[in-house]
């Protein structure tokens, strides 16, 4: 059975709100490292936000030296302004993993919460809860981007599980 390990950044982008959360991957196991969301005010530019997004995350990459990044694709709801916005902050936040070369897989929402619920239509609840259990934790982490972030980070890790089973059978049958 092949295993991987690894410290991966799950990041759920927002303007107004965005989570962070960071696991490390040993074998079939998942532990937390440390998760946190960020909100940024109205009273605050817009340029001074994507800003913060910015420092936000470089300051999460600086403190714990994720190897790879994942990042929620942006839902296009009912609102195409708070698309743009979240967007916006999507890219700060991609742009702040660049920096130091790391991976940076997209995944979408709906993927996120089937990963780890089985359900692509789960509730923040949902998450949280399977989040909560998969990591072992004593309660649900909260806020709930941070939960979405974490499972953002372990539906990644769950992702590279899978390519390296296919490489390697594939190799195998050579």
């Amino acid at each position: 059975m092949n295993t991987i390990s690894g410290r991966v950044l799950g990041i759920d982008p927002g303007l107004a709100k965005m989570g962070w959360g960071v696991i490390d991957v040993d074998g079939p196991g998942f532990q937390l490292v440390e998760y946190g969301s960020l909100k940024t005010g109205k009273d605050q530019s817009h340029s001074a936000r994507l800003l913060a997004i910015h420092q936000e995350i470089r300051g999460v990459i600086t403190r714990f030296s994720p190897e790879s990044c994942a990042i929620e694709e942006v839902f296009q709801g009912k609102n195409p302004r708070s698309a743009l916005v979240a967007g916006e902050a999507r890219g700060v936040s991609i742009v702040a993993c660049s920096l130091d070369d790391l991976r940076v897989s997209e995944i979408s929402a709906s993927e996120v919460k089937l990963g780890v619920t089985g359900n692509g239509r789960a509730s923040k609840e949902q998450v949280q809860a399977m989040v909560q259990r998969i990591l072992g934790l004593p309660k649900p982490p909260k806020p709930a981007d941070a939960a979405d972030a974490l499972a953002v980070a372990i539906v990644m890790a769950q992702r590279s599980r899978r390519t390296i089973s296919l490489a390697s059978g594939r190799s195998g049958s050579s």
